[in-house]
């Protein structure tokens, strides 16, 4: 049996998606896109940060997609 082994910002991460996928089905939404607070949600935006976060674990800086 092989265990995953996260770093704090890929706990980090798991901890917001589930935030946002319950906030979504209380919402009775598929996507933060069709949320009416999509541009003023904290919660989103601490996905948001929780996502590029574990992206450069932790070093900061910025991606170029």
């Amino acid at each position: 049996m092989s265990e995953e082994v996260l770093d704090e910002w890929q706990i980090t991460l798991k901890q917001k998606k589930v935030e946002v996928d319950e906030c979504q089905r209380e919402k009775q939404l598929h996507s933060c896109l069709k949320c009416e607070k999509i541009l003023d949600c904290t919660l989103r935006d601490a996905y948001v940060k929780a996502v590029y976060d574990s992206m450069s674990k932790g070093k900061g800086g910025g991606f170029e997609f």
